[in-house]
């Protein structure tokens, strides 16, 4: 009897070849289909950008404008790296309601619409979920825009992430899709509740008149925040997130001669800017700026820590100009970089007490709210300036000094606090920073040496750069 395998192997090679076939009339099928006509391609993709992504955070009463102060995810973050991960969810965890932001593309997010109406928020759902995971305020930057919104073309495998197509700001003629993207990322995210509409003026720079396109950013924030009210007219949304840039004694062109002191003079066509801002948006629930404490040529006025007096002369005047709106800064910054952009130059224990001296200097200026620029690397031991050690490898995740000082100023300093006049002694004055409430009082050294000092009637030694917490 011949064996039932006899001629399986003819029958097996048939089969195989109408399932090939098949397979690769599929394949046709399924490349026509992700294919764009200008040869773009929607793998990826889905049409259903607004479906709610996991489980929002049940929400803890109606959003407040403020939210403290935190940090913002860069390009690499703790959302991926295993043990590593866990443990820093877990450090902020104890942080519970630590202000967290996400930029929708770049920093750590892919294109976000590839082409119209074809969304990829695998990246920013990721973040999105970390900032759950570790019980954060979280808040979006809505920048950037898309390719196709820019002049580029339409697809998941076109998009340009050079630092030239990334700071392009959308056409006009998008304007109004940037706004459709804002509102369906607020309807995919229902629990974040607060938007920052773009990053620093980015692409907004008329060449022709040497100065701040700030009509055509109006125009563009205009339409985006009517776009998220419509979503739910409890969402805040703020702008506009310009750079306060300013400039040293030696320059005179286009400095300010109004707003200016020891750290300089601020860019007059940054203040007019935020003024046709101010004139004509439909509405701010907070405002947004960041900036410097050093001048456009890295000076620091006339030293590092009485250049953050910048901080508070520059919220001085925003808050007037603003009838007292809440102001964040999104970006803050008191050690100049250097050619590649990085701030390595000075010690963690100099680095920790300017920043604080800076913290203090925004929250004297009438600021409330504000977003550390983590510079995290994707792996390594060495991070400076870093809230915690990378993530890539399995001892990552270990707590840094830098996020100690932002996390117990942002439980010690919350919106709404008041805060009062505590003694300090006459030779002290000039070498401390003091801010105070009527539980803590933080006091930072401005020496490179250790000094004695007596605040708020206690007399105590400090270490060189020191930054010390007091209880009351």
């Amino acid at each position: 009897m011949t064996p039932h395998g006899g001629n399986s192997g003819a029958r097996r090679w048939r089969l195989t070849a109408l399932l090939g076939a098949g397979v690769v009339a599929l394949a046709l099928v399924v490349t026509l289909i992700s294919t764009l006509p200008g040869g773009g391609s929607t793998a990826g993709t889905t049409r259903d950008g607004d479906k709610v992504h996991g489980t929002p955070a049940a929400p803890s009463g109606r959003s407040q404008p403020s939210v403290g102060w935190g940090f913002t995810h860069t390009q690499y973050s703790a959302d991926q790296g295993g043990a590593a991960t866990e443990r820093v969810e877990g450090l902020l965890a104890r942080s519970a309601g630590l202000p967290q932001n996400q930029h929708i593309m770049g920093w750590g997010a892919d294109n976000p619409e590839p082409a119209a109406g074809r969304y990829d928020f695998g990246a920013l759902d990721r973040r999105v979920d970390f900032m759950r995971a570790s019980q954060a305020t979280p808040v979006i930057t809505l920048c950037c825009a898309p390719d196709w919104m820019k002049g580029g073309r339409a697809g998941a495998d076109h998009t340009d992430w050079s630092q030239t197509a990334l700071e392009t700001a959308p056409t006009p003629d998008h304007y109004q899709d940037f706004a459709d993207l804002a509102a369906t990322v607020a309807r995919r995210y229902p629990d974040v509740t607060r938007f920052v509409v773009w990053n620093e003026f980015k692409g907004f720079w008329n060449d022709a008149k040497n100065r701040w396109d700030h009509e055509g950013y109006t125009r563009m924030y205009n339409l985006v925040y009517e776009a998220l009210k419509k979503v739910d007219e409890d969402i805040m949304v703020g702008g506009p997130y310009l750079v306060m840039d300013s400039v040293g004694p030696r320059r005179t062109e286009h400095a300010s001669t109004t707003l200016k002191g020891p750290w300089g003079a601020m860019d007059q066509r940054v203040l007019d800017a935020f003024a046709y801002w101010n004139s004509h948006r439909s509405g701010a629930d907070f405002v947004v700026v960041d900036g410097s404490s050093y001048t456009n040529d890295d000076e620091l006025l006339p030293d590092a820590f009485a250049a953050t007096d910048k901080f508070t002369a520059v919220g001085a005047w925003l808050r007037r100009q603003t009838h007292d709106l809440p102001l964040w800064w999104a970006e803050y910054y008191v050690e100049p970089a250097d050619a590649a952009d990085e701030r390595t130059g000075w010690s963690e224990a100099r680095r920790v007490a300017v920043q604080a001296a800076g913290l203090i200097a925004m929250v004297k200026g009438g600021a409330d709210s504000g977003f550390y620029w983590n510079p995290e690397k994707k792996q390594g031991t060495d991070c400076p300036g870093c809230l915690w050690t990378p993530t890539g490898g399995p001892s990552g995740g270990a707590e840094l000094p830098m996020y100690d000082l932002i996390s117990r100023f942002d439980r010690a300093f919350l919106p709404g606090t008041g805060y009062e006049t505590v003694s300090v002694a006459r030779d002290d004055a000039p070498h401390i920073r003091v801010l105070a409430t009527d539980e803590v009082v933080l006091v930072v050294n401005t020496l490179d040496r250790p000094i004695g000092a007596r605040v708020d009637g206690k007399r105590f030694d400090m270490a060189a750069y020191e930054v010390k917490w007091l209880t009351r």
